[in-house]
C-alpha cells in the first residue's frame, strides 16, 4: 500500500513539474525555460545512452558464463578482483543507473561482494565515456 501512495506522489510531483514548465513557457519565465531545457538535454542523453546500455547488459548475462565471473570476480581470484571490478566500472556507460544492473547481473553469476563493492564504488568514481560526454557538453572536441 505505501509503495503504491508513494508512486502516485511521484506522478503528481512530475505532472506539478510539467505544469511548472508549460506556465512557464507561456509567461517566458526564465528560470522555468532554463530548467526545461536542461530536462529535455538531460531526457535526450538518457535516451541515447539506457536502451543500448540495458541491451548490452541482457547480452552481457546472456553470453559470459557464471565460472568466467566466478573465476575473474569470485573469491579465489584474489587481487585481480579488484583491477577488473575496476577496469569495468570505468568503462560502463550510464553511471548509477547501469552499474547496478550490472552489479546485480555480478552478484547472480557468483562474483564476491568485495568485488561487487568495488565495482560500485568505482563506477560513481571512474567514469571515462560520462567525462567524455560532459566534457563535450563544455564545448571541448575530442
Amino acid at each position: 500500500m505505501e509503495k503504491k501512495k508513494n508512486s502516485k506522489l511521484n506522478y503528481i510531483i512530475f505532472h506539478i513539474f510539467l505544469l511548472f514548465l508549460g506556465i512557464s513557457y507561456i509567461f517566458k519565465f526564465n528560470l522555468g525555460l532554463k530548467m526545461g531545457s536542461n530536462f529535455l538535454i538531460f531526457a535526450r542523453d538518457m535516451v541515447k545512452i539506457l536502451p543500448p546500455a540495458f541491451i548490452l547488459i541482457g547480452l552481457f548475462d546472456v553470453w559470459v558464463s557464471n565460472e568466467t565471473i566466478e573465476k575473474s570476480f569470485g573469491k579465489s581470484s584474489g587481487f585481480q578482483k579488484y583491477i577488473y571490478s575496476i577496469f569495468l566500472a570505468a568503462t560502463t556507460v550510464g553511471g548509477t543507473f547501469v552499474s547496478f544492473p550490472v552489479a546485480n547481473s555480478l552478484y547472480h553469476k557468483g562474483a564476491n561482494y568485495s568485488s561487487i563493492f568495488t565495482y560500485v564504488t568505482a563506477s560513481s568514481i571512474l567514469m571515462i565515456p560520462m567525462s567524455i560526454m560532459e566534457a563535450s557538453i563544455l564545448g571541448i572536441k575530442l
